[in-house]
């Protein structure tokens, strides 16, 4: 699966989980209420990684639903769920549920960002991140994980990720977030603030990568 069939199956959970949330009279019905005591419990106590969050509201929308451990799912990763129901609107085109912000965070596996299309990499909250999708998208890089902010244009998806902190251990929106661990796979320009970052990276993670990758160029050379 590449990582854009990942992105909008991220994309999709948005919308099976707002829909849950509605009366069954349809998704488009109203605004779904704010999420409840017991889910928001649920997700706060995640079990298997930081799961990043920006408060129980962003703006004028409240939190209205996020992932628990029961509906874990590796390759799609935990997400949280801003807002209401729109038709007509966004990526889905033709009337579904278009979320002013989801965050969704999701163990990294090694990739190229070359499938996002369109993009700029760039320094946010102190780590490599890269913004694609005509701006309305960021996915930022910390500790074991990736955390993709989905927004309706770069002024809010900014701003997400400025709020951006961990549900489900301590840790505030001050500072900059933890470096990753790993070398994330950024394709395109690599400003000197972003390049600085990378070569800094604990236990040298993308010197590291670069060395594997070129041992197994010179394997895959010498069996041909």
């Amino acid at each position: 699966m590449t990582v854009g069939s990942q992105r909008s199956l991220r994309r999709l959970a948005a919308l099976a989980a707002l829909c849950a949330c509605l009366p069954a009279s349809g998704c488009s019905t109203g605004p779904p209420p704010p999420i409840d005591a017991q889910s928001l419990a649920e997700a706060q106590t995640f079990p298997y990684f930081k799961v990043y969050w920006v408060g129980t509201r962003f703006g004028a929308f409240p939190l209205t639903a996020a992932d628990g451990k029961k509906s874990y799912i590796s390759s799609i990763g935990e997400s949280v769920y801003y807002g209401d129901c729109v038709h007509g609107k966004g990526v889905f085109q033709g009337g579904s549920c278009v979320l002013p912000l989801q965050v969704t965070t999701v163990v990294y596996r090694r990739h190229s960002n070359t499938t996002l299309g369109a993009q700029r990499n760039a320094l946010i909250r102190g780590v490599p991140a890269v913004i694609y999708d005509n701006g309305r998208s960021i996915e930022l890089y910390s500790g074991r994980v990736a955390i993709d902010v989905f927004s309706n244009n770069l002024a809010d998806a900014l701003h997400a990720a400025a709020l951006l902190r961990p549900l489900n251990a301590p840790g505030s929106a001050a500072g900059p977030l933890a470096p990753p661990i790993y070398c994330p796979g950024l394709s395109g320009p690599i400003p000197a603030a972003v390049g600085d970052a990378l070569a800094n990276l604990p236990g040298r993670a993308c010197q590291r990568a670069r060395a594997a990758e070129a041992e197994l160029r010179a394997l895959t050379s010498a069996e041909r």
